[in-house]
């Protein structure tokens, strides 16, 4: 990932595609893999709450609160991204971003110091794989790793809820 490569990996939702979140051309490789128009947003994950304020302008006071006290995976958009790919960046310049919890995931963040793009390991529109055997030969084709970590299991996991925080403490859900 340090030089570009883009990677197929488990998080602590579904199996994502992942890459170096600040690398304007893998963000780029993502979109192209995923067949999916750049102007549809991707999130990152980092490894610890305070990995935040790296990447949005101001964290408003009710996203710690919310990253405090939830008990499953949480996306919270935020206004103000900064020091991203410009490509990873919505137009109106937010970015989702998960505080992860599962183990690979969290030491994948930690290791690499940067954020890690997490989007569903599927062509756009497809279902989004919840194990790996669900992943297409197509996706693990056009990746340059494939993790060998979980993927026996066959839990199905589900995606994360996203709240987006707007200006002036706004709290809108997106997705439960």
């Amino acid at each position: 990932m340090r030089n570009g490569g883009v990677i197929l990996y488990p998080t602590d939702t579904v199996w994502g595609i992942g890459c170096d979140a600040t690398n304007e051309e893998a963000v780029k490789r993502v979109f192209e893999i995923k067949r999916r128009a750049d102007s549809k947003a991707m999130l990152v994950l980092v490894d610890s709450p305070v990995k935040v304020e790296s990447y949005v302008e101001d964290v408003p006071e009710v996203a710690w609160d919310l990253m405090e006290m939830t008990d499953k995976p949480l996306t919270i958009i935020y206004d103000g991204a900064k020091n991203l790919a410009p490509n990873l960046i919505a137009a109106d310049g937010t970015v989702g971003i998960r505080v992860t919890a599962e183990e690979f995931s969290k030491q994948l963040c930690f290791a690499f110091r940067k954020p890690v793009v997490s989007t569903s390991a599927n062509i756009s529109g497809q279902p989004s794989p919840a194990v790996f055997s669900e992943i297409s030969d197509e996706i693990k084709q056009a990746v340059d790793y494939v993790v060998d970590c979980r993927r026996n299991e066959t839990g199905h996991s589900k995606p994360s809820s996203i709240i987006k925080l707007g200006k002036g403490g706004e709290v809108k859900i997106i997705r439960e």
